[in-house]
Formats: structure tokens, sequence, C-alpha cells
């Protein structure tokens, strides 16, 4: 046996992972196809739909195509109103957001029960839909914009205040004791050490949830809730596809608008 062989010999060949570790993350890929096989086959799907699916949907664009235009001037005030249930439940959101976000951070609740039910709202708020929260209200109020006002702000207090009290417990605790040292009250030492250090989290995302309750407005008059929905419900039921196609459009334009209004917004603030 010469140098070179020896050599190649003693190497060892470098693995990414062990054996064990090999194992497991084929676990977790069989695991992750076998969840997905389940849960395809007790859906019952009709597969024999796919078969013309692309057929259906050149037809249903072939009615859309071309929109009948002078629809938009209907829609222009459902529209408008879908941008006001929006705005106004964002601006509630942020009332209610900060001080359910206050018990839910570790480092500014009272006690373990008040840190229990702001993390409680907060999953509540966020594992209801938007058009569910719309249903509740729809019957708490009845059918009209207040009710979308309230069902876009329950829905926001869980994404809004979820994030914010992840930047409570972010913020520098110097500043905190500082404020704390001077014999400030407990909310002074809110407004004063911790309001100032989150506020351009809250600000960045309350514009980001402004731009996503726009969209989520739009489906709301689907449960009676206002806004531009009632309108598209309507539409569709008619079968009146021109005018469908006038709505997406719309909808699209005032969506495209808010993002880059957001993005802007939010690029100044960071």
């Amino acid at each position: 046996m010469n140098e070179e062989e020896r050599y190649k010999k003693d190497q060892k060949t470098w693995t990414r992972f062990t054996p064990m570790e090999t194992l497991v993350r084929y676990m977790w890929f069989a695991g992750i196809v076998f969840i997905a096989v389940w849960s395809v086959s007790n859906l019952e799907i009709p597969w024999f739909y796919f078969l013309d699916a692309h057929i259906q949907a050149a037809d249903l664009l072939e009615r859309m195509i071309p929109p009948h235009w002078p629809f938009w001037k209907k829609i222009i005030n459902p529209l408008i109103e879908t941008l006001h249930i929006a705005t106004l439940g964002t601006f509630f959101t942020i009332f209610l957001a900060f001080p359910v976000a206050i018990l839910a951070a570790r480092n500014t609740t009272i006690n373990s029960f008040t840190w229990f039910l702001g993390r409680l709202i907060l999953v509540t708020s966020r594992s209801v839909n938007t058009v569910v929260w719309g249903l509740l209200f729809v019957a708490i109020f009845g059918p009209g914009p207040v009710a979308g006002i309230f069902s876009v702000a329950a829905r926001s207090i869980g994404f809004v205040g979820k994030l914010i009290a992840e930047a409570i417990e972010e913020i520098d605790k110097g500043a905190v004791e500082a404020v704390e040292a001077t014999g400030a009250s407990n909310l002074q030492t809110l407004l004063i050490g911790v309001l100032p250090q989150v506020m351009p989290v809250i600000m960045g995302t309350i514009i980001y949830r402004w731009d996503i309750n726009i969209r989520e407005s739009t489906v709301l008059g689907f449960v009676g809730a206002g806004g531009i929905g009632i309108v598209l419900y309507s539409s569709i039921n008619l079968f009146a596809w021109h005018e469908v196609s006038v709505i997406l459009i719309s909808i699209f334009g005032v969506v495209v608008v808010s993002e880059y209004l957001s993005i802007n917004v939010r690029s100044r603030i960071t």
C-alpha cells in the first residue's frame, strides 16, 4: 500500500447529518406525505370536475369580458364605504390592541392570570375569521357598516396586539428602570418608559394591518356587514359577470394603491 492509498484509507467521509438525524428527517417527510394523502382521501374530492375545469374557467372569463364600465358609477359609494370600514376598524384597533398587549407581555403584565387573559384575547381574536366576526356582529347590530367596523377591529386586535406584545418584551429594561427610579407611577412608566420604545412598531403594524383590512373588508358584504361585498354578492347571484369584472378590477386597483401607500409610509417610519 503506497502513501496515497494509506492517506485515503485514513480519511473520514464527511456527512451533513448523523444517521439518526437522517432517519428523523425521513420520518418527518414520510409523516407529512401521509397526512397529505390522508387529508385528500377523506375530502371525497370529485376529481372528474377537473377534466373540464379549464373549459369552465375560459367560459367564465369570456362572460366577464368586456367589463360593463358604466356600472362603475354604482359602485363608487360602496367602494368608499369599504375604505371607511377598514379605516375605522383599524382606528379602533389602536386603542384596543395596546392595553391587551400590555397584559400579554411578560414584563408589563400584572400577574400570571392577567398574562393568560391577554394571551387568550389575542388567540381568540386571531382564531376567528373576519367573516365569522361579521356574522356575529350582524346578529348584534344588524346589517350595515357598523357590524363591519367591529368585525374588522375584533380580528385586528389579535394580529396587532401580538406584535406589540413581542416588541414590549424586547424593550430596553434600563430605560424603564430609570423612569421607575424617579418615583413614576405604573401609568407614567408605561407612557414614558415603554410606549416611546414600541411606537415605531405600533405605527408600522397599524399601517400594515390597515392594508390587510382593506382586502378583508371587500368580502364582509357577503354576510351583510356593508361595503362593496354586498354589490359583488348581488352581481354574482344575478350572473351579471360583466358587472363582476368591473367590481373585481376596482377592488384590485384599491388594493394596489393601499399596498403602495403602506409600503411607503412604513419605509419612512422604520
